[in-house]
């Protein structure tokens, strides 16, 4: 049985929302990204258009005459409570129950020696020879004496950072490979990594952990004086208010994987960072080189890393585009536009033109739902005027019939 409060005004949390056909019905799927809920939930159309007034300002009436006004069609009483109590009892609306579950959630991680890898053994071999069979064959294809992308040479020893994807390697390998092959030198030579990611699941800007990270090859301690500086410059609640989101967030992890293989499996201290979209940016015309909060947490990376050898990693995909993101089928002339657009942001990273690849995103409003904008942009911020070259590209498959796709592609940074 729900109770009062969230009868009143219930509100749903962030979750992992995506279509899905059951039995030939069109659904939709709900998710729990931070794990505090092991369940899944199909709601049916259009049924499922209900949620978009699970905002904490409809009460379950006002949710279904709003649905009814909107859509034009009449739902029952009693079909919006199942859903709410579905939803409640699935721990998916932000409220008390959910809360307790959230700090005691909290707890258990804070209390773990470090942050277990949440994807080895389902998107990459958990046991340590598997997986670095995996990667060396991905860069074993790699062709030493292959032409690179945008005129660039054959290894940066001395790069400063590097964008890497972080889709899944069955689709992104080679990408990896091209990009992680050439910054070896780089990453073997550091002894700092900061690493920022998409925050796929979260708004905030920067969200935080003081937990190592944890790969098959052991461990990566966090440093905590950089994390501690970071913290100051966001104010310590707003930095690990989403905390979780660390725990099953792939961005990072992936990444991860790939920087101790390279390094052998030698750990080095490692500033793990998720950053929410710029979708505010974008929405309220606002420059981000403007933004205090940016450049507080910037000029605290610079003066906290000033003496070590840093390289600097922007976990981030491309587009994603097509029906599986909620747009048009892809067809050749759309595939050509794609890659246009995509050709843009890369001419702009590898002028190390920071506010000019922001502003492509801009002009568009996005409509190719870049989800690396945060971590490149403030890759290229912490980096300065850094030119890059691109070293790797691929337009990979992100539904059955191959009308939807993501792209991906690796940057090396300075040199």
């Amino acid at each position: 049985m729900l109770s009062v409060p969230q009868v009143r005004l219930p509100k749903l949390r962030a979750l992992d929302i995506r279509p899905y056909r059951h039995q030939g019905q069109p659904h939709i799927l709900l998710r729990d990204p931070a794990q505090i809920s092991d369940q899944t939930l199909l709601v049916p159309q259009p049924l499922a258009a209900v949620l978009n007034f699970c905002d904490g300002k409809h009460d379950a009436r006002a949710m279904r005459l709003a649905f009814e006004r909107q859509y034009g069609m009449v739902l029952t009483a009693s079909s919006v409570e199942q859903l709410l109590t579905a939803l409640d009892e699935a721990m998916m609306l932000d409220n008390e129950q959910f809360a307790l579950a959230q700090t005691r959630a909290l707890a258990r991680y804070r209390q773990a020696a470090f942050r277990s890898p949440a994807l080895a053994g389902a998107s990459y071999p958990a046991e340590v020879g598997k997986l670095r069979q995996l990667l060396n064959n991905y860069l074993d294809a790699v062709d030493d004496d292959e032409p690179l992308l945008a005129g660039s040479a054959h290894a940066w020893p001395g790069a400063s950072g590097l964008l890497s994807p972080h889709i899944d390697y069955m689709r992104g390998g080679n990408v990896y490979a091209q990009v992680w092959k050439r910054a070896a030198a780089a990453v073997q030579a550091a002894d700092l990594v900061v690493m920022i990611g998409t925050d796929h699941y979260g708004s905030d800007p920067f969200t935080l952990t003081r937990q190592h990270y944890a790969t098959p090859y052991g461990c990566l301690p966090t440093a905590q004086p950089v994390v501690d500086a970071l913290a100051e410059a966001i104010g310590e609640e707003a930095a690990f208010a989403g905390e979780l989101r660390h725990r099953g967030e792939h961005s990072l992890e992936l990444v991860a994987v790939w920087l101790h293989h390279m390094r052998n499996g030698q750990p080095c201290e490692f500033v793990p960072i998720l950053s929410g979209g710029f979708h505010r940016f974008i929405q309220n015309g606002a420059a981000p080189a403007e933004d205090p909060l940016l450049n507080r947490v910037l000029d605290a990376l610079r003066t906290t890393t000033s003496n070590r050898r840093v390289v600097v990693i922007a976990s981030g995909d491309l587009a994603h585009v097509g029906p599986a993101f909620s747009g048009r089928a892809l067809d050749a002339t759309a595939r050509n536009r794609l890659r246009a657009a995509d050709d843009d942001l890369i001419e702009q990273m590898c002028g190390g033109q920071t506010e000019n690849f922001f502003t492509s995103i801009r002009r568009v409003r996005d409509q190719n739902n870049v989800c690396g904008v945060a971590p490149i942009y403030l890759t290229m911020r912490l980096l300065g005027a850094t030119a890059g070259q691109c070293v790797g590209y691929a337009t990979c498959p992100a539904d059955d019939s191959d009308t939807s796709a993501v792209t991906v592609c690796g940057v090396l940074f300075g040199g």
